[in-house]
């Protein structure tokens, strides 16, 4: 019994020495950690609970909507482009990269277009903020053809851009939040075909 009781006052020693040196390796990160965004934990678990469930980095930092079937590739582009001017965003240009796939290499290949759109006021504010962000413009949408036949839409999800850090400024964080919204509604209206 009393070796019992000596083996468990060891162990609960070792688990406060653990607990102890936790807390001082990782005493300089808490600061650092609760100086960013209230949302940047939901943000990041997410993200970790995609990359857990698909096994794919890239799927959890897309935000992406299946194609109704019967809706045509010319159906959705004419309706990816109403929306965006509808939301006063600039369509900037189109890159036809499953017809360049196509030619370079000779061989077939799903379609696979990619649409850049920008709000070039919000994005030089973004740019003004963090020259990191530049690397986000111009906002694009795929519009992309699977292996079974089906289209789908897709755009890089904002939310680590806008909550991930520390706050953005609140107009900053508005504006962020206007785009991340209407990318979401282009894609959400296009992949229903709602004009």
């Amino acid at each position: 019994m009393r070796f019992i009781r000596n083996a468990l006052v060891v162990i609960g020693l070792l688990a406060l020495i653990g607990v102890g040196y936790a807390i001082f390796a990782f005493e300089p990160y808490l600061g650092q950690v609760r100086s960013l965004d209230s949302q940047a934990p939901k943000v990041y678990s997410q993200m970790a609970r995609t990359v857990l469930e698909t096994g794919d980095a890239a799927e959890a930092m897309v935000y992406k909507r299946k194609v109704d079937a019967g809706l045509a590739v010319e159906e959705v582009e004419d309706i990816l482009r109403l929306v965006a001017n509808e939301l006063n965003i600039r369509n900037v240009g189109e890159l036809p990269m499953g017809e360049e796939v196509r030619s370079v290499t000779g061989e077939d290949f799903p379609f696979l277009k990619i649409y850049m759109f920008c709000d070039v006021a919000i994005a030089a504010q973004m740019v003004r903020h963090s020259p990191a962000m530049a690397a986000y413009l111009p906002c694009r949408i795929v519009l992309q053809e699977d292996a079974e036949g089906n289209l789908w839409l897709m755009t890089l999800d904002l939310e680590p851009m806008i909550h991930g850090g520390r706050p953005l400024p609140e107009d900053l964080r508005e504006q962020a939040i206007f785009v991340k919204e209407s990318l979401e509604e282009i894609i959400d209206r296009a992949a229903v075909g709602a004009f």
